[in-house]
């Protein structure tokens, strides 16, 4: 049976010395190595990556991370670097140039990692990579998407290159020799786990939810006001109480008179050390602020959601929204940037009417295409000509928007990844591939082609080929585009009503969400309430939704008296569980309050009562007395509700410490 604490030992020895794996994280680790295709969902700061690293390594091949962020990429290839393992990072902040070396010298095996941190841009659009992946397939024994609620077109954080994965996966292997999927994330929804188990091939049973998944550490605060002048007021009286925390604002809006610009500009005038972080930022400026949030250079952010997924910084105190988020997941998954470390937070949303509005007009129903700018993009794609293209996906936002709507309806396909022409080779040992290049003299892939005779994919794996084995002199690098075959010059009628329809669905579905997160913050106002009900629509087990108040051990209770009860056992060094099983017949259990093992090795069971009184608690009382006299006789401690708890544990504890059980 695999160990995968000594696993731990053996492959990070100097963080074994520091934590322990945690119960969750074995949990996910052996259901990889048991059972295949795993999805895990646990709160922020819960220690996914260290369910990866496990993982990858245990299963002793590569394993690829494809995450979205640039900076944190940067962050956990460092700390896989400080544990002495090799790490190859492929993203769009890095030299072409030094791309296409690491990528060759990883096909020709001269350089061997462990990992491969890459973006969903580079799996969906980049040739060579793919090219060189293909290459080292059989050495890959592990694809981990980090943040996959990305990938589920029914989110509000869908992010469309996270569609291609599976595509990508695909494409380099048949479909029973595919590595193992392991998709993490902190918040999904019922319709996104389906969309993802879906595409992943992910089955029910390897679904794994931590129970931890409410963040009860963070106070969750709705205030709503009849106008926006009020709202301000009060944003910077918050200001002021937490003046001396790490503060994060979510505004969403970057140059309004109350977006995030001019807000941070109102913030400096008033004293604080203040910046603004929005997505039109470069990733360096974006990874400066980051840093200096982190040092305590800069102690309020003012932020468009460009500030989340991937973000460790483990002391923010305080989040604030400024305006309604679009979902229960985006509203949940943003507070949980408070409260990394463990220690208490608050998180306050600030609302209007007219934020609800706002965002259901400017910006959901902003967020997907006109007819009219479906129609234009089409154009800029194909000018309205079938055949083969090559496009330059990321050189236009409006082609961005609309392009996964043509591949929806079929009237466009990507054929491979490639490049526009030939003219950065300036010469190549290859004779065939020198042939073909001299079919045309404009040196146009697509042209090419068409004098050629050949497939597009077979040319380009060939020039990728030649490039990996040497037989090419570069005097520039292959610039990276997508080879489309456009089967339809315009969009028909029957085509653009299936767009529309799909549309249509996508947006009266995110208009509930907004609906369902209104209803929620009107209906509980709080911290508790809001926190069981976010934890109820996400899919906590409802065993688990009163279990809401934390301990030393790390464990949450269900009550302040077992709180009381577990921190004096804690403190006096007794091994417990709390409410684990206890099967007393074949498949029948209980689950006492704590179960207890004394220092001979024994095991008593600890139940506090705290609602006597009560029928249906007394009469249920009474059934699991009977099983405690029928089958666990002499092993069963009591402790009742009251201001002496703390009297009657101590007293508890004494005894265990003297050996009178």
């Amino acid at each position: 049976m695999l160990n995968i604490d000594s696993k731990f030992t053996q492959y990070f020895p100097s963080l074994s010395n520091q934590f322990s794996i945690k119960d969750f994280q074995s949990r996910v680790i052996s259901n990889v190595m048991s059972n295949g295709n795993t999805l895990c969902i646990m709160p922020t700061g819960g220690g996914k990556s260290l369910i990866y690293w496990m993982s990858g390594l245990i299963l002793e091949g590569i394993t690829i991370v494809i995450s979205p962020l640039i900076a944190l990429i940067d962050e956990q290839s460092e700390k896989l670097r400080e544990q002495g393992l090799e790490v190859l990072t492929i993203h769009g902040g890095m030299d072409s140039k030094k791309q296409a070396k690491v990528l060759m010298d990883f096909a020709n095996r001269k350089f061997n990692p462990k990992f491969i941190f890459v973006s969903p841009e580079k799996i969906a659009t980049d040739g060579l990579f793919e090219y060189c992946i293909t290459q080292r397939k059989e050495d890959i024994s592990l694809f981990t998407i980090d943040e996959v609620h990305c990938v589920s077109q029914w989110g509000a954080s869908f992010r469309p290159f996270y569609k291609r994965i599976p595509n990508f996966i695909q494409k380099v292997y048949t479909e029973d020799e595919q590595p193992k999927v392991l998709a993490l994330t902190a918040t999904l929804n019922p319709k996104e786990v389906l969309d993802i188990c879906d595409e992943f091939s992910i089955l029910k049973s390897n679904i794994i939810k931590d129970n931890l998944l409410m963040r009860n550490e963070i106070a969750l605060k709705v205030l709503k006001f009849s106008k926006e002048d009020e709202k301000e007021e009060k944003l910077w009286d918050l200001l002021k109480i937490h003046r001396n925390s790490k503060t994060l604002v979510y505004v969403y809006r970057i140059d309004s008179e109350r977006g995030v610009e001019k807000l941070s500009e109102k913030a400096i005038e008033r004293g604080y050390k203040s910046i603004c972080f929005h997505g039109e930022m470069s990733a360096t400026e974006r990874k400066d602020i980051i840093n200096k949030f982190k040092n305590n250079e800069i102690n309020v952010i003012f932020a468009t959601n460009a500030f989340g997924m991937g973000i460790d910084i483990p002391d923010i105190r305080t989040v604030i929204h400024f305006m309604i988020p679009e979902s229960v997941e985006q509203y949940y998954q943003e507070v949980g940037r408070a409260a990394r470390d463990g220690n208490a937070a608050n998180a306050y949303l600030l609302y209007t009417n007219k934020n609800i509005d706002v965002k259901r007009r400017y910006f959901i129903d902003a967020s997907f295409p006109k007819e009219e700018k479906l129609i234009e993009a089409y154009h800029k794609i194909t000018g309205n000509k079938i055949g083969l293209k090559t496009l330059a996906y990321f050189e236009d936002e409006d082609v961005q928007l609309c392009f996964p709507y043509f591949l929806d309806v079929g009237i466009i396909q990507v054929k491979c990844k490639g490049f526009s022409d030939f003219k950065g080779i300036a010469a190549t040992t290859n004779n065939e591939l020198q042939d073909i290049i001299n079919c045309t003299k404009t040196k146009n892939l697509i042209s090419t082609v068409k004098k050629s005779a050949k497939k597009v994919e077979s040319i380009v794996t060939m020039t990728y080929e030649s490039v990996v084995n040497e037989e090419v002199v570069l005097s520039k690098q292959l610039d990276r585009r997508l080879v489309i075959d456009v089967l339809e010059a315009e969009i028909t009628t029957e085509n653009m009503e299936k767009i529309q329809k799909s549309i249509e669905e996508k947006r009266v579905y995110k208009h509930e969400l907004l609906d369902y997160l209104v209803y929620l913050i009107d209906d509980n106002i709080y911290s508790n309430e809001l926190h069981q009900e976010i934890g109820r629509y996400l899919g906590v087990d409802k065993h688990q939704l009163g279990r809401i108040y934390s301990t030393t051990k790390g464990d949450l209770v269900r009550s302040k008296s077992e709180v009381i009860i577990s921190n004096l056992l804690q403190q006096a060094g007794i091994d417990y569980e709390y409410e684990i099983k206890l099967e007393y017949k074949n498949g029948k259990w209980i689950e006492p309050d704590f179960t207890v093992t004394l220092p001979s090795g024994n095991v008593i069971y600890w139940e506090h009562l705290g609602m006597l009184g009560l029928t249906d608690y007394d009469n249920r009382w009474i059934e699991k007395q009977k099983v405690y006299d029928d089958y666990f006789p002499e092993q069963l401690v009591v402790t009742y509700e009251g201001a002496t708890i703390s009297d009657s544990a101590t007293n508890i504890i004494n005894n265990i410490l003297q050996g009178k059980y």
